[in-house]
Protein backbone atom coordinates (compact mmCIF):
# COMPACT_ATOMS: atom_id res chain seq x y z
CA UNK A 1 0.00 0.00 0.00
CA UNK A 2 1.36 3.11 -1.12
CA UNK A 3 1.78 6.27 1.61
CA UNK A 4 -1.29 8.61 1.54
CA UNK A 5 -0.75 12.07 1.10
CA UNK A 6 -2.85 13.30 2.78
CA UNK A 7 -2.97 16.78 5.12
CA UNK A 8 -0.62 15.55 8.41
CA UNK A 9 -2.32 15.53 11.85
CA UNK A 10 0.06 14.85 15.10
CA UNK A 11 -2.53 12.68 17.00
CA UNK A 12 -5.48 11.01 16.70
CA UNK A 13 -7.26 13.53 19.16
CA UNK A 14 -6.00 16.57 18.11
CA UNK A 15 -7.13 19.06 15.60
CA UNK A 16 -6.63 22.79 14.06
CA UNK A 17 -8.33 25.97 14.55
CA UNK A 18 -8.06 26.29 10.31
CA UNK A 19 -9.76 23.03 9.45
CA UNK A 20 -10.55 20.81 7.67
CA UNK A 21 -10.42 18.62 10.77
CA UNK A 22 -11.43 15.54 12.17
CA UNK A 23 -11.16 15.56 15.91
CA UNK A 24 -11.69 12.23 18.18
CA UNK A 25 -14.31 13.13 21.14
CA UNK A 26 -14.70 9.55 22.13
CA UNK A 27 -12.48 7.28 24.91
CA UNK A 28 -9.60 5.98 23.15
CA UNK A 29 -9.54 2.47 25.14
CA UNK A 30 -7.78 -0.53 25.01
CA UNK A 31 -6.02 -0.90 21.10
CA UNK A 32 -8.11 2.01 19.78
CA UNK A 33 -4.77 3.56 18.64
CA UNK A 34 -4.93 0.70 16.43
CA UNK A 35 -7.74 1.96 14.25
CA UNK A 36 -7.72 6.14 15.49
CA UNK A 37 -4.19 6.18 13.61
CA UNK A 38 -2.72 9.46 12.42
CA UNK A 39 -3.17 8.27 8.97
CA UNK A 40 -6.99 7.21 9.32
CA UNK A 41 -7.88 10.11 10.61
CA UNK A 42 -5.78 12.32 7.79
CA UNK A 43 -8.28 9.82 5.77
CA UNK A 44 -11.20 10.45 7.54
CA UNK A 45 -10.64 14.37 7.08
CA UNK A 46 -10.15 13.96 3.62
CA UNK A 47 -12.97 11.91 2.65
CA UNK A 48 -15.13 14.71 4.98
CA UNK A 49 -13.47 17.74 3.03
CA UNK A 50 -15.00 16.22 -0.37
CA UNK A 51 -17.65 14.54 0.38
CA UNK A 52 -19.62 15.84 3.48
CA UNK A 53 -21.22 18.89 2.10
CA UNK A 54 -22.83 16.55 -0.70
CA UNK A 55 -23.81 14.04 2.06
CA UNK A 56 -25.97 17.31 3.46
CA UNK A 57 -27.75 17.77 -0.36
CA UNK A 58 -28.44 14.34 -0.81
CA UNK A 59 -29.94 14.33 2.84
CA UNK A 60 -31.57 17.56 1.73
CA UNK A 61 -33.24 15.69 -1.20
CA UNK A 62 -35.13 12.94 0.52
CA UNK A 63 -36.89 15.26 2.75
CA UNK A 64 -38.25 16.75 -0.52
CA UNK A 65 -39.12 13.82 -1.83
CA UNK A 66 -40.82 12.67 1.25
CA UNK A 67 -42.87 15.50 1.18
CA UNK A 68 -43.61 15.28 -2.14
CA UNK A 69 -45.00 11.86 -2.13
CA UNK A 70 -46.85 12.70 1.49
CA UNK A 71 -48.89 15.42 -0.68
CA UNK A 72 -49.83 12.94 -3.21
CA UNK A 73 -47.09 13.16 -5.94
CA UNK A 74 -46.53 9.03 -6.39
CA UNK A 75 -42.87 8.12 -7.22
CA UNK A 76 -42.33 7.12 -11.26
CA UNK A 77 -39.82 5.88 -13.12
CA UNK A 78 -37.79 8.75 -14.63
CA UNK A 79 -37.99 11.26 -17.29
CA UNK A 80 -34.81 12.39 -17.52
CA UNK A 81 -32.80 8.78 -17.05
CA UNK A 82 -35.07 7.27 -19.06
CA UNK A 83 -31.83 6.94 -21.91
CA UNK A 84 -30.06 4.88 -19.08
CA UNK A 85 -32.96 2.08 -19.35
CA UNK A 86 -33.48 2.20 -22.87
CA UNK A 87 -29.89 1.80 -23.30
CA UNK A 88 -29.33 -2.20 -23.55
CA UNK A 89 -25.13 -2.24 -24.02
CA UNK A 90 -23.90 -1.22 -20.82
CA UNK A 91 -22.95 -3.67 -17.91
CA UNK A 92 -21.64 -3.36 -14.25
CA UNK A 93 -18.25 -4.47 -12.91
CA UNK A 94 -19.77 -7.35 -11.64
CA UNK A 95 -18.45 -10.15 -9.23
CA UNK A 96 -15.15 -9.55 -8.02
CA UNK A 97 -12.40 -12.03 -6.75
CA UNK A 98 -14.44 -14.49 -4.07
CA UNK A 99 -17.80 -12.48 -4.82
CA UNK A 100 -18.39 -15.31 -8.13
CA UNK A 101 -20.73 -17.91 -5.85
CA UNK A 102 -22.46 -16.02 -3.54
CA UNK A 103 -25.46 -18.81 -2.88
CA UNK A 104 -25.95 -18.41 0.82
CA UNK A 105 -24.59 -14.88 2.83
CA UNK A 106 -25.11 -14.99 6.61
CA UNK A 107 -25.40 -11.43 8.42
CA UNK A 108 -24.39 -10.12 12.12
CA UNK A 109 -22.56 -8.16 13.95
CA UNK A 110 -18.74 -7.64 13.78
CA UNK A 111 -17.86 -8.53 17.99
CA UNK A 112 -15.29 -10.84 17.83
CA UNK A 113 -17.80 -14.03 19.22
CA UNK A 114 -20.06 -13.53 16.46
CA UNK A 115 -17.31 -12.81 13.33
CA UNK A 116 -15.46 -15.69 14.53
CA UNK A 117 -19.00 -17.59 14.80
CA UNK A 118 -19.90 -16.34 10.86
CA UNK A 119 -16.39 -17.06 9.82
CA UNK A 120 -16.53 -20.78 11.00
CA UNK A 121 -20.34 -21.17 9.67
CA UNK A 122 -19.61 -22.26 6.09
CA UNK A 123 -21.31 -19.15 3.98
CA UNK A 124 -19.87 -18.31 0.89
CA UNK A 125 -20.49 -14.67 1.95
CA UNK A 126 -20.39 -13.07 5.45
CA UNK A 127 -22.09 -9.69 5.75
CA UNK A 128 -20.17 -7.82 8.11
CA UNK A 129 -22.85 -5.48 9.46
CA UNK A 130 -22.07 -2.38 10.99
CA UNK A 131 -25.26 -0.98 10.17
CA UNK A 132 -28.81 -2.38 11.31
CA UNK A 133 -27.16 -5.24 13.29
CA UNK A 134 -25.39 -3.17 15.30
CA UNK A 135 -26.44 -0.58 17.93
CA UNK A 136 -23.71 2.21 17.29
CA UNK A 137 -22.26 2.61 20.34
CA UNK A 138 -18.71 3.90 20.55
CA UNK A 139 -16.94 0.69 21.67
CA UNK A 140 -18.73 -1.06 19.01
CA UNK A 141 -18.00 0.89 16.01
CA UNK A 142 -14.27 0.79 17.06
CA UNK A 143 -14.17 -2.58 18.57
CA UNK A 144 -16.06 -4.01 15.33
CA UNK A 145 -13.19 -2.57 13.12
CA UNK A 146 -10.90 -4.31 15.43
CA UNK A 147 -12.61 -7.36 15.34
CA UNK A 148 -12.33 -7.27 11.31
CA UNK A 149 -8.77 -6.03 11.26
CA UNK A 150 -7.85 -9.20 13.70
CA UNK A 151 -10.05 -11.54 11.34
CA UNK A 152 -8.58 -10.59 8.02
CA UNK A 153 -4.75 -11.28 9.20
CA UNK A 154 -5.63 -14.46 10.91
CA UNK A 155 -5.19 -13.29 14.38
CA UNK A 156 -8.72 -12.96 15.81
CA UNK A 157 -9.18 -15.21 18.68
CA UNK A 158 -12.33 -14.40 21.89
CA UNK A 159 -12.88 -15.64 25.44
CA UNK A 160 -15.87 -15.39 26.71
CA UNK A 161 -16.25 -14.43 30.45
CA UNK A 162 -17.46 -18.41 31.25
CA UNK A 163 -13.84 -19.10 29.72
CA UNK A 164 -15.06 -20.73 26.46
CA UNK A 165 -12.47 -19.81 23.87
CA UNK A 166 -13.41 -19.15 20.27
CA UNK A 167 -10.98 -19.45 17.16
CA UNK A 168 -11.09 -19.37 13.38
CA UNK A 169 -10.86 -23.71 12.62
CA UNK A 170 -12.84 -23.13 8.90
CA UNK A 171 -10.48 -23.92 6.16
CA UNK A 172 -12.72 -21.93 4.13
CA UNK A 173 -13.99 -18.97 5.38
CA UNK A 174 -16.37 -16.98 3.68
CA UNK A 175 -16.13 -13.47 1.48
CA UNK A 176 -16.23 -10.56 3.89
CA UNK A 177 -18.89 -8.01 2.76
CA UNK A 178 -18.53 -5.10 5.06
CA UNK A 179 -21.79 -2.84 5.64
CA UNK A 180 -21.05 0.88 6.67
CA UNK A 181 -24.01 2.92 8.38
CA UNK A 182 -26.29 4.81 5.88
CA UNK A 183 -25.73 8.34 4.75
CA UNK A 184 -28.26 9.45 7.30
CA UNK A 185 -26.35 8.30 10.51
CA UNK A 186 -23.68 10.36 12.14
CA UNK A 187 -20.77 9.59 14.71
CA UNK A 188 -21.14 11.99 17.30
CA UNK A 189 -17.97 10.19 19.13
CA UNK A 190 -15.92 11.98 15.72
CA UNK A 191 -16.78 15.72 14.96
CA UNK A 192 -15.28 17.52 11.68
CA UNK A 193 -14.79 21.53 11.51
CA UNK A 194 -14.71 22.43 7.59
CA UNK A 195 -12.45 24.95 5.73
CA UNK A 196 -14.66 28.30 7.19
CA UNK A 197 -15.04 26.63 10.70
CA UNK A 198 -18.03 25.05 11.24
CA UNK A 199 -18.41 21.84 13.12
CA UNK A 200 -20.68 18.75 12.83
CA UNK A 201 -20.86 15.10 13.52
CA UNK A 202 -19.27 13.05 11.33
CA UNK A 203 -21.10 10.94 8.58
CA UNK A 204 -21.43 7.48 10.32
CA UNK A 205 -20.61 6.11 6.83
CA UNK A 206 -17.57 7.93 5.92
CA UNK A 207 -16.18 6.93 9.43
CA UNK A 208 -17.21 3.20 8.88
CA UNK A 209 -16.10 2.87 5.44
CA UNK A 210 -13.10 4.57 5.37
CA UNK A 211 -11.60 3.03 9.02
CA UNK A 212 -11.79 -0.24 7.17
CA UNK A 213 -11.01 0.40 4.22
CA UNK A 214 -7.40 2.18 5.12
CA UNK A 215 -6.50 -0.68 7.53
CA UNK A 216 -7.06 -3.34 5.35
CA UNK A 217 -7.51 -2.87 1.84
CA UNK A 218 -4.26 -4.02 0.91
CA UNK A 219 -4.60 -7.19 3.20
CA UNK A 220 -7.73 -7.86 1.27
CA UNK A 221 -6.39 -7.58 -2.10
CA UNK A 222 -3.14 -9.44 -1.01
CA UNK A 223 -5.57 -12.40 0.22
CA UNK A 224 -7.43 -12.38 -3.30
CA UNK A 225 -11.00 -11.45 -1.85
CA UNK A 226 -11.64 -7.44 -1.27
CA UNK A 227 -12.21 -4.80 -0.26
CA UNK A 228 -15.82 -5.48 -0.70
CA UNK A 229 -19.07 -3.20 1.02
CA UNK A 230 -22.96 -3.61 1.16
CA UNK A 231 -24.50 -0.23 0.34
CA UNK A 232 -27.46 0.36 2.84
CA UNK A 233 -30.27 2.98 2.89
CA UNK A 234 -29.94 4.38 -0.66
CA UNK A 235 -32.85 5.96 -2.15
CA UNK A 236 -31.33 7.74 -5.66
CA UNK A 237 -29.13 7.33 -8.06
CA UNK A 238 -27.33 10.41 -6.82
CA UNK A 239 -26.91 8.68 -3.52
CA UNK A 240 -25.25 6.45 -5.42
CA UNK A 241 -23.22 8.75 -7.35
CA UNK A 242 -21.52 9.83 -4.07
CA UNK A 243 -20.85 6.58 -2.89
CA UNK A 244 -19.07 6.25 -6.69
CA UNK A 245 -17.03 8.65 -6.22
CA UNK A 246 -16.26 7.85 -2.02
CA UNK A 247 -15.13 4.64 -3.91
CA UNK A 248 -12.64 6.14 -6.54
CA UNK A 249 -11.12 8.97 -4.37
CA UNK A 250 -10.62 6.42 -2.22
CA UNK A 251 -8.96 3.61 -4.54
CA UNK A 252 -6.59 6.71 -6.14
CA UNK A 253 -5.82 7.94 -2.48
CA UNK A 254 -4.09 4.80 -1.96
CA UNK A 255 -2.81 3.54 -4.89
CA UNK A 256 -4.41 0.75 -5.84
CA UNK A 257 -6.34 0.01 -9.61
CA UNK A 258 -10.10 1.79 -10.18
CA UNK A 259 -12.36 -0.71 -9.90
CA UNK A 260 -10.77 -2.74 -7.36
CA UNK A 261 -13.69 -1.98 -4.91
CA UNK A 262 -17.05 -3.69 -5.29
CA UNK A 263 -19.96 -2.46 -4.32
CA UNK A 264 -23.71 -4.54 -2.94
CA UNK A 265 -26.85 -2.46 -2.96
CA UNK A 266 -29.31 -2.52 -1.22
CA UNK A 267 -32.51 -1.80 -2.46
CA UNK A 268 -34.89 -1.30 0.51
CA UNK A 269 -36.24 2.04 0.07
CA UNK A 270 -39.52 2.97 -1.78
CA UNK A 271 -37.76 5.22 -4.31
CA UNK A 272 -34.81 3.43 -5.03
CA UNK A 273 -36.98 0.48 -6.62
CA UNK A 274 -38.18 2.99 -8.96
CA UNK A 275 -34.39 3.46 -10.13
CA UNK A 276 -32.67 0.88 -9.80
CA UNK A 277 -30.89 0.90 -13.64
CA UNK A 278 -29.22 4.01 -12.32
CA UNK A 279 -28.29 3.08 -9.34
CA UNK A 280 -26.56 0.17 -11.14
CA UNK A 281 -25.34 2.78 -13.83
CA UNK A 282 -24.19 4.90 -11.19
CA UNK A 283 -22.09 2.63 -9.70
CA UNK A 284 -21.61 0.74 -12.76
CA UNK A 285 -17.11 0.02 -12.56
CA UNK A 286 -17.44 -0.58 -8.83
CA UNK A 287 -20.87 -2.49 -8.93
CA UNK A 288 -20.96 -6.32 -7.96
CA UNK A 289 -25.46 -6.50 -7.55
CA UNK A 290 -28.45 -6.21 -5.74
CA UNK A 291 -29.95 -6.95 -2.39
CA UNK A 292 -34.06 -7.21 -1.82
CA UNK A 293 -33.87 -5.86 1.70
CA UNK A 294 -37.06 -6.50 2.53
CA UNK A 295 -38.01 -5.35 6.01
CA UNK A 296 -36.50 -1.53 5.05
CA UNK A 297 -38.71 -1.70 2.32
CA UNK A 298 -42.00 -2.53 4.04
CA UNK A 299 -40.59 0.14 6.76
CA UNK A 300 -40.17 2.76 3.35
CA UNK A 301 -43.57 2.05 2.19
CA UNK A 302 -45.28 2.68 5.40
CA UNK A 303 -43.17 6.05 6.55
CA UNK A 304 -43.45 7.27 2.53
CA UNK A 305 -47.26 6.64 2.84
CA UNK A 306 -48.14 6.56 6.35
CA UNK A 307 -50.82 9.95 5.82
CA UNK A 308 -51.59 9.00 2.88
CA UNK A 309 -55.48 7.36 3.55
CA UNK A 310 -56.93 3.41 4.06
CA UNK A 311 -55.36 2.62 0.93
CA UNK A 312 -52.34 2.95 2.13
CA UNK A 313 -52.39 1.22 5.66
CA UNK A 314 -50.64 -2.35 5.84
CA UNK A 315 -52.04 -5.17 8.10
CA UNK A 316 -50.53 -7.43 10.83
CA UNK A 317 -46.53 -7.18 9.85
CA UNK A 318 -47.39 -10.89 9.98
CA UNK A 319 -49.47 -10.36 6.75
CA UNK A 320 -46.91 -8.62 4.90
CA UNK A 321 -44.88 -11.77 3.24
CA UNK A 322 -43.14 -11.57 0.16
CA UNK A 323 -45.91 -13.22 -1.59
CA UNK A 324 -48.47 -10.20 -1.48
CA UNK A 325 -48.50 -8.07 -4.62
CA UNK A 326 -46.25 -4.54 -3.99
CA UNK A 327 -43.54 -7.14 -2.68
CA UNK A 328 -43.51 -9.53 -5.31
CA UNK A 329 -43.68 -7.19 -7.99
CA UNK A 330 -40.36 -5.43 -6.49
CA UNK A 331 -38.03 -8.52 -6.49
CA UNK A 332 -39.22 -9.59 -9.73
CA UNK A 333 -38.19 -6.55 -10.92
CA UNK A 334 -35.01 -6.41 -9.51
CA UNK A 335 -33.95 -9.62 -10.68
CA UNK A 336 -34.78 -8.80 -13.82
CA UNK A 337 -32.69 -5.39 -13.64
CA UNK A 338 -29.57 -6.90 -12.41
CA UNK A 339 -29.29 -9.64 -14.73
CA UNK A 340 -30.20 -7.40 -17.47
CA UNK A 341 -27.25 -5.60 -16.57
CA UNK A 342 -24.53 -8.57 -15.77
CA UNK A 343 -25.35 -7.49 -12.13
CA UNK A 344 -25.91 -10.39 -9.08
CA UNK A 345 -29.41 -10.10 -7.68
CA UNK A 346 -29.24 -11.22 -3.79
CA UNK A 347 -31.90 -11.93 -1.80
CA UNK A 348 -33.59 -10.63 1.66
CA UNK A 349 -33.61 -12.47 5.29
CA UNK A 350 -36.26 -14.55 6.40
CA UNK A 351 -37.02 -13.88 10.27
CA UNK A 352 -37.34 -16.95 11.04
CA UNK A 353 -34.63 -18.79 13.34
CA UNK A 354 -34.33 -21.98 15.09
CA UNK A 355 -33.97 -22.49 18.49
CA UNK A 356 -31.91 -25.75 19.38
CA UNK A 357 -33.85 -26.23 22.80
CA UNK A 358 -36.97 -26.06 20.77
CA UNK A 359 -37.30 -29.08 18.19
CA UNK A 360 -41.19 -27.86 17.40
CA UNK A 361 -39.79 -24.58 16.94
CA UNK A 362 -36.47 -25.50 14.71
CA UNK A 363 -38.66 -27.59 11.88
CA UNK A 364 -40.80 -24.81 11.85
CA UNK A 365 -38.22 -22.59 10.99
CA UNK A 366 -36.63 -24.72 8.72
CA UNK A 367 -40.06 -24.78 6.79
CA UNK A 368 -40.62 -21.87 6.64
CA UNK A 369 -36.83 -20.68 5.20
CA UNK A 370 -36.88 -23.23 3.03
CA UNK A 371 -39.74 -22.29 1.44
CA UNK A 372 -38.60 -18.57 1.53
CA UNK A 373 -35.28 -19.83 -0.07
CA UNK A 374 -37.26 -22.15 -3.17
CA UNK A 375 -39.42 -19.02 -4.20
CA UNK A 376 -35.99 -17.03 -3.69
CA UNK A 377 -34.15 -19.85 -6.17
CA UNK A 378 -36.77 -19.82 -8.81
CA UNK A 379 -36.83 -16.42 -9.11
CA UNK A 380 -34.00 -16.04 -10.26
CA UNK A 381 -31.55 -14.57 -7.31
CA UNK A 382 -28.20 -15.82 -7.57
CA UNK A 383 -28.07 -15.95 -3.92
CA UNK A 384 -29.79 -15.08 -0.36
CA UNK A 385 -29.13 -14.42 3.21
CA UNK A 386 -29.46 -16.26 6.33
CA UNK A 387 -28.80 -14.84 10.35
CA UNK A 388 -28.47 -18.06 11.87
CA UNK A 389 -25.53 -20.09 11.07
CA UNK A 390 -27.83 -23.69 11.59
CA UNK A 391 -30.28 -22.82 8.37
CA UNK A 392 -27.37 -22.30 5.47
CA UNK A 393 -27.84 -26.21 4.67
CA UNK A 394 -31.18 -25.30 4.26
CA UNK A 395 -30.91 -22.06 2.24
CA UNK A 396 -27.93 -23.67 0.12
CA UNK A 397 -30.24 -26.79 -0.98
CA UNK A 398 -32.58 -25.05 -2.34
CA UNK A 399 -30.12 -22.93 -4.23
CA UNK A 400 -28.51 -25.93 -5.00
CA UNK A 401 -31.50 -27.71 -6.72
CA UNK A 402 -31.58 -24.39 -8.72
CA UNK A 403 -27.61 -24.04 -9.53
CA UNK A 404 -26.28 -27.41 -9.42
CA UNK A 405 -22.45 -26.82 -10.30
CA UNK A 406 -22.99 -22.90 -11.65
CA UNK A 407 -21.90 -20.36 -9.39
CA UNK A 408 -25.24 -18.22 -10.43
CA UNK A 409 -28.06 -17.81 -12.58
CA UNK A 410 -27.31 -14.25 -14.19
CA UNK A 411 -27.38 -15.29 -17.78
CA UNK A 412 -31.40 -16.33 -16.66
CA UNK A 413 -32.73 -12.71 -17.82
CA UNK A 414 -36.36 -12.68 -16.52
CA UNK A 415 -38.07 -11.40 -20.19
CA UNK A 416 -41.03 -12.29 -19.04
CA UNK A 417 -41.46 -9.81 -16.12
CA UNK A 418 -43.50 -6.60 -17.09
CA UNK A 419 -43.14 -4.34 -13.64
CA UNK A 420 -45.02 -0.96 -14.09
CA UNK A 421 -44.94 2.02 -11.93
CA UNK A 422 -48.71 0.75 -10.51
CA UNK A 423 -47.27 -2.47 -9.49
CA UNK A 424 -44.82 -1.13 -7.02
CA UNK A 425 -47.75 0.50 -5.00
CA UNK A 426 -50.12 -1.94 -5.10
CA UNK A 427 -50.38 -2.73 -1.30
CA UNK A 428 -53.96 -4.44 -1.68
CA UNK A 429 -53.05 -7.27 0.33
CA UNK A 430 -56.76 -8.35 2.15
CA UNK A 431 -56.04 -8.86 5.97
CA UNK A 432 -57.31 -7.12 8.50
CA UNK A 433 -54.91 -5.65 11.76
CA UNK A 434 -55.32 -7.56 14.90
CA UNK A 435 -55.81 -7.36 18.51
CA UNK A 436 -52.51 -9.39 18.77
CA UNK A 437 -50.73 -7.89 15.94
CA UNK A 438 -50.92 -3.90 17.54
CA UNK A 439 -49.90 -6.13 20.70
CA UNK A 440 -46.83 -8.00 19.25
CA UNK A 441 -45.48 -4.75 17.39
CA UNK A 442 -45.42 -2.69 20.68
CA UNK A 443 -43.57 -5.96 22.45
CA UNK A 444 -41.30 -6.69 19.54
CA UNK A 445 -40.52 -3.06 19.66
CA UNK A 446 -39.59 -2.41 23.23
CA UNK A 447 -38.01 -5.11 23.77
CA UNK A 448 -35.46 -4.49 20.70
CA UNK A 449 -35.19 -0.73 22.04
CA UNK A 450 -34.37 -2.58 25.13
CA UNK A 451 -31.54 -4.62 23.91
CA UNK A 452 -30.68 -1.86 21.25
CA UNK A 453 -29.99 0.50 24.77
CA UNK A 454 -27.18 -2.20 26.16
CA UNK A 455 -25.36 -2.57 22.42
CA UNK A 456 -26.94 -5.48 21.13
CA UNK A 457 -28.43 -4.82 17.20
CA UNK A 458 -29.37 -8.32 16.29
CA UNK A 459 -31.59 -9.85 19.00
CA UNK A 460 -33.25 -13.16 18.78
CA UNK A 461 -37.41 -12.10 20.11
CA UNK A 462 -39.93 -14.90 20.04
CA UNK A 463 -37.68 -17.12 17.50
CA UNK A 464 -37.35 -14.51 14.92
CA UNK A 465 -34.39 -12.70 14.29
CA UNK A 466 -35.20 -8.76 14.71
CA UNK A 467 -33.04 -5.78 14.26
CA UNK A 468 -33.61 -2.13 13.33
CA UNK A 469 -35.45 -2.55 10.30
CA UNK A 470 -38.14 -4.58 11.75
CA UNK A 471 -38.05 -2.27 14.88
CA UNK A 472 -38.67 0.50 12.36
CA UNK A 473 -41.68 -1.69 11.35
CA UNK A 474 -43.16 -2.47 14.35
CA UNK A 475 -43.22 1.05 15.63
CA UNK A 476 -44.66 2.56 12.07
CA UNK A 477 -47.29 0.61 11.72
CA UNK A 478 -48.31 1.44 15.03
CA UNK A 479 -47.69 5.25 14.33
CA UNK A 480 -49.88 5.07 11.00
CA UNK A 481 -53.21 3.14 12.79
CA UNK A 482 -53.26 5.63 15.27
CA UNK A 483 -53.04 8.52 12.81
CA UNK A 484 -55.22 6.69 10.65
CA UNK A 485 -58.09 5.78 13.15
CA UNK A 486 -57.42 1.74 12.24
CA UNK A 487 -60.40 -0.45 14.00
CA UNK A 488 -58.59 -3.84 14.91
CA UNK A 489 -60.51 -7.14 13.56
CA UNK A 490 -61.94 -7.77 17.08
CA UNK A 491 -63.19 -4.22 17.03
CA UNK A 492 -60.25 -2.32 19.00
CA UNK A 493 -60.22 1.72 18.04
CA UNK A 494 -56.37 1.98 17.96
CA UNK A 495 -55.69 4.95 19.74
CA UNK A 496 -52.42 6.55 21.68
CA UNK A 497 -54.48 5.44 25.24
CA UNK A 498 -54.86 1.70 24.48
CA UNK A 499 -51.26 2.09 22.96
CA UNK A 500 -50.06 3.25 26.18
CA UNK A 501 -52.18 0.11 28.10
CA UNK A 502 -50.05 -2.17 26.14
CA UNK A 503 -46.43 -0.39 27.20
CA UNK A 504 -47.67 -0.86 30.37
CA UNK A 505 -48.58 -4.24 29.99
CA UNK A 506 -45.26 -5.47 28.43
CA UNK A 507 -43.19 -3.50 31.14
CA UNK A 508 -45.04 -5.30 33.78
CA UNK A 509 -44.37 -8.66 31.90
CA UNK A 510 -40.60 -8.20 31.29
CA UNK A 511 -38.21 -9.87 33.35
CA UNK A 512 -36.42 -6.97 35.11
CA UNK A 513 -32.54 -7.29 36.05
CA UNK A 514 -30.67 -4.67 37.83
CA UNK A 515 -29.36 -2.38 34.71
CA UNK A 516 -31.74 -2.97 32.70
CA UNK A 517 -32.96 -0.33 29.83
CA UNK A 518 -36.81 -0.96 30.05
CA UNK A 519 -37.95 2.33 31.03
CA UNK A 520 -35.55 3.41 28.11
CA UNK A 521 -37.19 1.50 25.98
CA UNK A 522 -40.79 2.76 26.35
CA UNK A 523 -39.69 6.12 26.37
CA UNK A 524 -38.35 5.85 23.13
CA UNK A 525 -41.38 4.21 21.74
CA UNK A 526 -43.75 6.79 22.67
CA UNK A 527 -41.95 9.21 21.06
CA UNK A 528 -41.09 7.17 18.00
CA UNK A 529 -44.64 5.86 17.34
CA UNK A 530 -47.60 8.19 20.00
CA UNK A 531 -45.75 11.59 19.18
CA UNK A 532 -47.66 13.58 16.54
CA UNK A 533 -44.36 14.02 14.22
CA UNK A 534 -43.19 10.97 13.00
CA UNK A 535 -39.47 10.63 13.20
CA UNK A 536 -37.75 9.20 10.36
CA UNK A 537 -35.46 6.95 11.72
CA UNK A 538 -36.18 5.87 15.50
CA UNK A 539 -32.26 5.37 15.33
CA UNK A 540 -31.57 8.90 15.37
CA UNK A 541 -33.27 10.65 18.29
CA UNK A 542 -32.00 7.54 20.42
CA UNK A 543 -28.94 7.55 19.41
CA UNK A 544 -28.24 11.14 20.16
CA UNK A 545 -29.83 11.10 23.56
CA UNK A 546 -28.54 7.53 24.89
CA UNK A 547 -25.60 6.02 23.13
CA UNK A 548 -23.16 9.15 23.03
CA UNK A 549 -23.16 10.82 26.68
CA UNK A 550 -22.64 7.23 27.87
CA UNK A 551 -19.70 6.16 26.21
Amino acid sequence: MTTPTAPPTTAPIQTTQQGPAIAITGPLRDRYDEILTPEAVAFLTELHHRFASRRHDRLADRMRRRFEIGNGHDPRFRDDTAHIREDAEWRVAGAGPGLEDRRVEITGPTDPKMTINALNSGARVWLADQEDATSPTWKNVIEGQLSLRDAIRGELSFTSPDGKEYRVTAEHTPTIVMRPRGWHLPEKHVSFTDRAGRRTAASGSLVDFGLYFLHNAQALIDGGRGPYFYIAKLESSEEAKLWDDVFSFSEEYIGIPHGTIRATVLIETLPAAFEMDEILYELRDHCAGLNAGRWDYIFSIIKNYRGRGARFVLPDRSEVTMTVPFMRAYTELLVQTCHKRGAFAIGGMSAFIPNRRDPEVTARAIEKVSADKKREAGDGFDGTWVAHPDLIPTAQAEFDAVLGDRPNQVDRQRDDVHVEARDLLDLRIGSAVTDRGVRDNVSVAIRYLEAWLRGLGAVAIDNLMEDAATAEISRSQVWQWIHQDRVTQEGTPITAEYVEGLITQVIASATRSAGDRFDDAAEIFREVALQEEFPTFLTLGAYSRFLVDED
